[in-house]
């Protein structure tokens, strides 16, 4: 392998966020020397330590999102798990008692174990759906995002939930030594993440399902269990999402989540995950996720409308896409 193709195979995504950053930066450079900015916000901790807060929802999602595209699936359900795990969260910590029956404000570990079981049983669903009836994780999971979309509604018939503990909002708002806890527990499920699918059984298994699902059939590896765990991990952190986006808000919102499933397969895309499976590594989607986040930050500074915001970020997971071929190629 010619050593530019390697530099490209192995750290692309990497040199992509780089180069970003350059152009972002330099884009806000202009603006100081033509006088119209006083600093270059966007190189200041702060607004990097931002792009972390802002990208730590989506950056978990992606992880769950990897796992299963890796495996050979897909997930698009996960923005609605998310709302569901939520709204479980917010009604189990809420001082409004005319909610839902069981509304209250209990213990910190009631309303997140509840969301986190919410999260499970949604994602053994879809595993258990396309596992068990081979059903296209497509469809399969687009009944999910319905079902569960309508099930966040139907909890309180349609209306948010305020008044929020304090502690559960901690979760969102508050900070360990000057650090955003999301960012923290982004971090954490990272690490776990990465220690799941590098040095693991389970992790080896996801691989070699969706490389040759056949294949690791005929060596004697349960897909279908694999395919189970997949989508488990992916509700599971679906839950995780939705109770920082709950603390962060400050509500439950029927509506959240909305369209979070794309952003997860783009940052997962992005990264070098192939659609195909089989191919992929959790340090290319968390670059994947930065490369999304900095655009977003950056096109906001430097105050580009959001629909054409819409159209750059489209371009970029086309672009994603279309070089994917030439991934596989080159490991071939």
């Amino acid at each position: 392998m010619r050593p530019a193709l390697r530099l490209a195979k192995n750290y692309g995504t990497v040199l992509a966020f780089v180069l970003l950053c350059v152009l972002v930066g330099l884009a806000c450079q202009c603006r100081v020397m033509k006088g119209q900015w006083e600093e270059n916000v966007f190189f200041t901790p702060e607004n990097f330590m931002l792009i972390l807060y802002q990208i730590s929802i989506n950056g978990i999602l992606a992880i769950g999102m990897t796992f299963v595209v890796i495996s050979g699936g897909i997930d698009l359900s996960v923005g609605s798990v998310l709302a569901f795990a939520g709204m479980l969260a917010a009604s189990f910590s809420t001082s409004s008692t005319t909610v839902t029956p069981w509304s209250g404000t209990y213990t910190l570990a009631v309303p997140i174990l509840f969301a986190l079981a919410g999260g499970v049983v949604c994602g053994a669903f879809n595993g258990w759906v396309v596992s068990r009836f081979r059903i296209q994780p497509f469809i399969a999971t687009l009944g999910m995002l319905l079902a569960a979309r309508g099930a966040t509604m139907a909890l309180t018939g349609g209306n948010p939930i305020s008044s929020l503990d304090a502690r559960l909002r901690w979760l969102g708002t508050g900070r360990i030594w000057n650090v955003p806890v999301p960012i923290v527990i982004f971090v954490i499920v990272f690490a776990v993440a990465w220690v799941i699918l590098n040095r693991t059984v389970l992790g080896r298994y996801v691989y070699a399902v969706g490389g040759n699902e056949r294949s690791a059939r005929t060596s004697g590896i349960k897909t279908g269990q694999i395919k189970i765990w997949v989508y488990v991990i992916s509700g599971l952190l679906a839950g995780v999402a939705g109770i920082i986006l709950t603390a962060k808000t400050g509500s439950g919102q029927t509506n959240a989540g909305s369209s979070y499933e794309l952003d997860a397969i783009a940052a997962a895309v992005i990264g070098g995950t192939s659609l195909s499976g089989g191919v992929g590594r959790l340090s290319g989607t968390l670059f994947g996720a930065l490369i999304m986040g900095v655009m977003n930050n950056g096109l906001d500074i430097l105050g580009v409308e959001s629909y054409y915001q819409l159209i750059i970020k489209g371009a970029l997971i086309l672009t994603a896409v279309i070089i994917d071929p030439s991934r596989k190629a080159a490991d071939s």
